[in-house]
């Protein structure tokens, strides 16, 4: 049991990082294949891992996280290319309306951690758009913790209890 809990907390802190794979799926897959975990445990492992995984975005908004240089946006020299005035003319709503949002949290903290709290559970607006905009407004490293663990929790715990759910209306 031990050793699934263990593959559990990787797949769940990578899946953070790297959204390739389905976390809801690979524990969806856990929970039929061992029913003998406990749904709680399972979703305890994975509402860890996964915010353990979003830290580094919240960290690397906040500039507490220096990311490698290969990451870091090329500049190049002289005046900006004619393709890049354009991008920047697209995005420049785009550009306003997240501003406009760092500015409205900053003002109302509270807001950004019901924001953060809901989609940390509903995944609506998108768990790692809000990690990344909570380091940017500079959510306080309690709340970040606690919002997301109590939502990732309920979440995950959710959907390791729904094969069983499934289970007794089918059989």
């Amino acid at each position: 049991m031990l050793a699934w809990l263990c593959v559990t907390f990787g797949v769940a802190f990578g899946s953070a990082l790297l959204p390739l794979a389905s976390i809801e799926l690979f524990l969806i897959g856990i929970a039929m294949r061992e029913p003998h975990i406990p749904w709680l445990l399972l979703g305890a492992v994975v509402a860890v891992g996964q915010v353990g995984g979003k830290l580094v975005y919240y960290f690397a908004a906040k500039g507490q996280l220096h990311l490698p240089r290969w990451l870091h946006r090329k500049r190049a020299p002289g005046p900006p290319s004619e393709r890049r005035v354009r991008w920047r003319l697209r995005t420049k709503r785009i550009r306003a309306w997240v501003e406009s949002l760092r500015e409205k949290c900053h003002r109302h903290p509270r807001w950004m951690v019901g924001t953060y709290g809901i989609s940390s559970v509903i995944g609506l607006p998108p768990f790692m758009a809000t990690s990344v905009l909570a380091g940017m407004v500079r959510m306080s490293l309690s709340a970040f913790l606690s919002a997301g663990l109590i939502g990732r929790f309920i979440r995950f715990s959710a959907v390791a209890a729904s094969p069983a759910l499934f289970a007794g209306w089918v059989f």
